[in-house]
């Protein structure tokens, strides 16, 4: 399943970084985009999406009129704001509408990353609840996940956990091109994340000499990342 998406942006570079972004993502299909907030709304009348990413300054109908017309009609879709409005009375109006996640411009790519989680968790908890939810889903529901640990320049977390879980379903030792291979990466990216994981003791580096030529360095989790 993909979450249907719709942009609503009125600043044509920012609209196109919100789809390069999106569309990294594979839970995720842009179905379309806008440029002002009257559009938007148009559309929704007779159309439906999971998610819209939505600024607040726009020309005819700003971000905030139509989420409240969003609300007031009882539209079934989450926002995400992407926005340079960061007045308190502003980002006040926007979060007592019930917004998914607030980002504020200019963003990166890792916490644009962490809001399509927050979503996706979201739904996930609720999909699993079926009729009636414990206390323990209702206080995962409203609590707001943790930032993952800073990575250093040039990495990125969703990349790391791409490698994570290939080591971690891999029978037996892997070596980077086979990293590679298994999740799509370039060789050289496969390398340095594996060796960074080793670096922080997630994974234990070994050499085979039994290749009958040049030695070859497997990879795989230490038991202790296996079980977390």
């Amino acid at each position: 399943m993909q979450y249907r998406t719709i942009i609503v942006e009125d600043d044509p570079m920012i609209a196109r970084l919100d789809r390069a972004y999106v569309e990294r993502d594979p839970r995720f299909q842009v179905v379309e985009s806008f440029r002002d907030g009257k559009r938007a709304l148009q559309w929704l009348q007779s159309n439906t999406a999971d998610l819209a990413l939505l600024d607040v300054y726009m020309p005819r109908f700003t971000g905030l009129e139509l989420l409240r017309e969003l609300r007031g009609t009882a539209v079934p879709i989450e926002v995400i704001m992407i926005t340079a409005a960061s007045d308190r009375e502003t980002v006040d109006a926007l979060l007592h509408l019930g917004v998914s996640d607030y980002l504020v411009k200019p963003f990166s790519l890792e916490r644009f990353q962490q809001a399509l989680d927050k979503f996706c968790a979201h739904r996930e908890t609720m999909a699993a609840a079926g009729g009636s939810m414990s206390q323990s889903e209702v206080d995962r529901l409203m609590s707001s996940p943790q930032p993952a640990a800073a990575l250093p320049k040039g990495y990125l977390q969703k990349t790391l956990e791409l490698v994570r879980s290939c080591l971690r379903e891999a029978r037996g030792s892997l070596s980077s091109e086979a990293v590679a291979a298994r999740t799509g990466l370039s060789a050289v990216t496969a390398r340095r994340y594996v060796n960074y994981l080793v670096e922080q003791g997630e994974v234990v580096s070994t050499v085979d000499y039994d290749t009958g030529g040049r030695p070859s360095r497997l990879y795989h989790m230490c038991d202790r990342s296996m079980g977390n």
